[in-house]
């Protein structure tokens, strides 16, 4: 075949899909800052003006909010999911009373902070929820909106003492059985995004996962109910049924509570995870409107 030939051939050559698929994924950073002394680490998808700020849930880490953040980059958002301390990359100090919901909700300001954003969208799952719920509460000048997903408020209290005091008594008095779980993670082959937010999990150190469960179980669980009635941000609040930790009855009053929250009722707990066309659409139309 001679050059003309050859040229002609690949001309009529169609693009693959995949090759275009990697051309429009948008660009994601990794970075870190400090705040209070301790390095908090976060992730950066797409960029923009309309930004979003996605906490995790409890013992989990950003990378729960990888998939999501990436729909919603494409969308044409700016996304940033946090590790509050604690939690995946961020510093885990052993000193109990640097854990509660105030402060992880200030290390999410202090994210706005460092990145010279004065307004975002703030969003969260289970903790990550009740975070957003004290941004609402500490800095409502910071929120063009919130995005709630099963919020942890007063039907969950005793679900989640009988889930995480089990852990606590094993971090402080059996932290073998802790390192034990983290050494067996730790051989758990990388590539999968929901096994590998399960093996972040479980690669805990005694010592600050104590701590942190301590701070947390012990501390503040969420702004009470007459504060929660004077946050006016607009509000997208996702709740489910079948989950004693996060139960229906928490999301549907909290959306009743809030002047400006609207409610959608997902399908079952994991509906975002394992199946998130519908709700991503739902959130991705929500923050439209809050900008």
């Amino acid at each position: 075949m001679n050059m003309a030939s050859s040229a002609t051939a690949l001309k009529d050559v169609e693009p693959q899909p995949r090759a275009a698929t990697k051309a429009t994924r948008p660009i994601e950073l990794a970075g870190s800052f400090l705040h209070n002394g301790h390095r908090l680490a976060y992730t950066e998808f797409g960029g923009g003006e309309r930004v979003v700020v996605l906490a995790h849930g409890f013992m989990l880490t950003r990378r729960m909010h990888a998939p999501l953040a990436r729909k919603l980059a494409r969308a044409g958002f700016r996304v940033f999911t946090l590790d509050l301390l604690g939690h995946g990359e961020s510093d885990r100090p052993t000193e109990s009373w640097l854990y509660s919901m105030p402060a992880f909700a200030e290390q999410t300001v202090g994210l706005l902070d460092h990145l010279g954003i004065d307004r975002a969208v703030v969003g969260g799952t289970s903790l990550g929820a009740n975070v957003a719920l004290e941004v609402a509460v500490a800095s409502p000048d910071r929120l063009h909106g919130l995005v709630v997903e099963m919020p942890v408020l007063d039907n969950a209290i005793v679900a989640g003492l009988l889930t995480f005091a089990p852990l606590l008594f094993a971090a402080r008095f059996l932290p073998v059985s802790v390192q034990g779980v983290a050494a067996v993670a730790s051989l758990v082959p990388h590539g999968n995004q929901w096994v590998d937010v399960v093996t972040d999990t479980l690669r805990q150190r005694p010592a600050p996962m104590a701590a942190l469960i301590h701070g947390v179980l012990f501390g503040r669980t969420a702004p009470p109910k007459s504060v929660r009635r004077e946050i006016t941000a607009p509000a997208l609040v996702i709740g489910h049924q079948r989950d004693p930790i996060h139960p229906f009855g928490d999301a549907d009053t909290l959306a009743a509570d809030m002047p400006n929250a609207e409610f959608i009722q997902a399908r079952s707990p994991v509906e975002l995870r394992l199946d998130p066309k519908r709700l991503t659409e739902a959130i991705a139309d929500f923050l439209g409107r809050c900008y």
